[in-house]
């Protein structure tokens, strides 16, 4: 069981949906964005997804795309992204924390030492946008040897053929984007994202979380209702991006959880 297993049977048991924030590591600066990271779970985030700062975020819109330039001319790096980490788990050792990102990075550092040193950090989990199920011999499979959920995403486009495939080897939870095309491009509708999680959901014993064009309280609370819970990332991210105090992101981020939270 790892600390996303843990969370999902803890809501599950407690009948609520489960809120999931993504921040860019090292946007604007190390000292912002970890101080931001330690106040998410009072804020009503179950899990936080770390972005990894990458130099081509192909799957990106301009708001995460931006994030990352900013990290990276930060000097933002892999191995500063898993020092934070570590210093997040130095005062929460149980909200999940799931790094997504691309491959490249991993594949420069080697897998087997990224692995042992993501696991040592206090990671829980992966979401590699880059890698298909085809490739699962690269990193999905020695990331759960490792002890790692490996996250797989599913869109409007995965049909009935494609499904099983991206299902094979996902642990943790599906990733469902809510819309077609870039982070941060349209709002989710709750009408045309309901059958779609219950078509994945058919398919497997996993929790469904659902991400991309949720950036209101209603709106959360709207997708959470169809689904086991969601992914706000591109809204956040925008309230660092504008220099909003600590507090009022975090303000802005528990309405969104207590949004999710009603679901």
């Amino acid at each position: 069981m790892t600390r996303i297993d843990t969370t999902f049977a803890k809501l599950k048991a407690d009948g609520r949906k489960a809120f999931v924030a993504y921040i860019m590591a090292g946007d604007p600066d190390i000292p912002v964005s970890l101080d931001i990271m330690r106040g998410l779970p009072e804020a009503g985030v179950d899990i936080i997804e770390l972005g990894v700062p990458f130099t081509d975020p192909m799957a990106d819109g301009p708001t995460i795309q931006l994030a990352g330039q900013r990290a990276l001319d930060g000097g933002q790096t892999l191995d500063k992204t898993l020092q934070m980490v570590r210093d997040f788990r130095a005062e929460n050792d149980t909200t999940p924390i799931v790094l997504m990102g691309y491959y490249n990075p991993i594949y420069s550092r080697g897998v087997d030492r990224f692995l042992a040193d993501a696991r040592d950090a206090g990671v829980d989990g992966l979401i590699v946008v880059d890698l298909p199920p085809e490739e699962d011999s690269e990193l999905c499979l020695p990331a759960q040897v490792a002890g790692l959920n490996f996250i797989r995403l599913a869109t409007p486009t995965t049909d009935a053929a494609r499904l099983p495939r991206v299902l094979t080897n996902t642990s943790g939870f599906v990733y469902y984007v809510s819309i077609t095309g870039i982070t941060g491009a349209a709002a989710a509708q709750a009408t045309n994202v309901g059958p779609e999680v219950a078509r994945i959901k058919a398919a497997t014993d996993l929790p469904v979380i659902v991400g991309f064009g949720i950036s209101t309280p209603d709106t959360a609370q709207e997708i959470a209702s169809v689904a086991d819970g969601c992914v706000v990332g591109s809204a956040i991210v925008k309230q660092i991006a504008d220099g909003k105090p600590r507090a009022e992101i975090l303000s802005y981020v528990k309405a969104l959880s207590d949004g999710a939270h009603r679901g």
